[in-house]
């Protein structure tokens, strides 16, 4: 696995015209946020008032402390220090190329519940972040 902490802070960005979607047991939250990370497949994404740092490529996810997390307008900054070593527990991960999106599906932990990621793929095919 490799090791989200490079550098010593994470920007991320929200991107207001590309929307992302955020799907919790096959239903949209009705609090959530997604902010893209400078590298490929790295998200931060609020979920009421959790955060959860997703790495598509490793497929992991880490929660990471909201205290931790500074959101100034559209962009989020997240010390590396403040990411935990270990990720949480996952499973059944699932990515695909479904047309204008890409989707990112995975369970917490080896029964629970679901979370989708949808991202934005711009016409060439690659995600739009």
């Amino acid at each position: 696995m490799r090791r989200l902490a490079y550098g010593r802070r994470h920007r991320l960005r929200n991107s207001s015209g590309r929307v992302a979607i955020v799907r919790y047991n096959d239903d949209a939250p009705k609090s959530w946020n997604v902010y893209h990370g400078d590298r490929k497949g790295i998200y931060l994404v609020r979920l009421w008032k959790r955060y959860l740092l997703i790495d598509t490529d490793s497929q992991s996810a880490f929660e990471i402390d909201p205290g931790k997390v500074k959101v100034e307008g559209e962009n989020a900054e997240l010390a590396a220090a403040d990411v935990p070593g270990e990720p949480i527990e996952t499973s059944e991960w699932k990515s695909r190329n479904a047309g204008p999106v890409l989707r990112h599906r995975f369970r917490f932990g080896q029964s629970g519940n679901f979370m989708e990621l949808q991202i934005p793929v711009l016409p060439n095919g690659k995600p739009a972040y």
